[in-house]
């Protein structure tokens, strides 16, 4: 999995690796007021970032289209699982007609 610098915890990357078989790659996580002189530590959070930036980007698309952060109003799990699929749906139908366009 690639995340963000947040998830650099060795403690959550070893139980992932050991009960799910999964790695998290991150960026190196500097501490505060430290400059990466690395290079090869630069490299390595660029190419991370690469990988990510579309991901992010979809995500970021699929918020503004769908205002999907308003399920704050939804009352109960039944509600929220409504708002979720069916915004998810919206996409899905949204996605659809773009690439017909094409």
């Amino acid at each position: 999995m690639y995340a963000d610098k947040i998830y650099a915890d060795q403690s959550i990357n070893t139980l992932l690796q050991t009960k799910h078989n999964a790695m998290v790659i991150t960026p190196v996580k500097k501490k505060a007021g430290q400059q990466l002189k690395d290079t090869a530590a630069n490299l390595f959070s660029t190419a991370v970032s690469k990988v990510r930036q579309p991901i992010e980007s979809l995500f970021s698309w699929m918020i503004e289209k769908t205002q999907i952060q308003y399920a704050q109003r939804v009352r109960s799990d039944k509600g929220l699982l409504v708002h979720v699929w069916g915004k998810f749906a919206a996409i899905l139908f949204l996605l659809a007609y773009i690439l017909t366009l094409d």
